[in-house]
């Protein structure tokens, strides 16, 4: 519904968190065509790391309401589910 008139910005709010995995990634698919097709900036939230690190071209970890990662282009690229949960706890401890 947010996409019917296009939008400036998309905001994404874990917006497959509750889905299952077959649906989740249908709604990714045609998230990623709307954004494409659209020329659309999006900012998704998400606790799936592997969409995290697949999806879009920055990638921004936060906690406790501040940024403790900052990553794009190829670092962001070369990045594990494993090194992004090993991230976090760094900086939670």
């Amino acid at each position: 519904m947010a996409t019917i008139k296009t939008p400036k910005i998309l905001l994404l709010d874990e917006h497959t968190s509750a889905l299952d995995p077959k649906t989740a990634q249908t709604i990714l698919d045609q998230t990623k065509s709307i954004i494409k097709k659209d020329k659309i900036t999006t900012l998704m939230i998400t606790h799936n790391m592997k969409d995290a690190i697949k999806l879009g071209t920055r990638l921004i970890m936060l906690s406790n309401g501040k940024i403790i990662f900052d990553v794009s282009g190829k670092e962001k690229n070369d990045l594990t589910a494993e090194t992004l949960l090993q991230k976090f706890s760094q900086a939670n401890y």
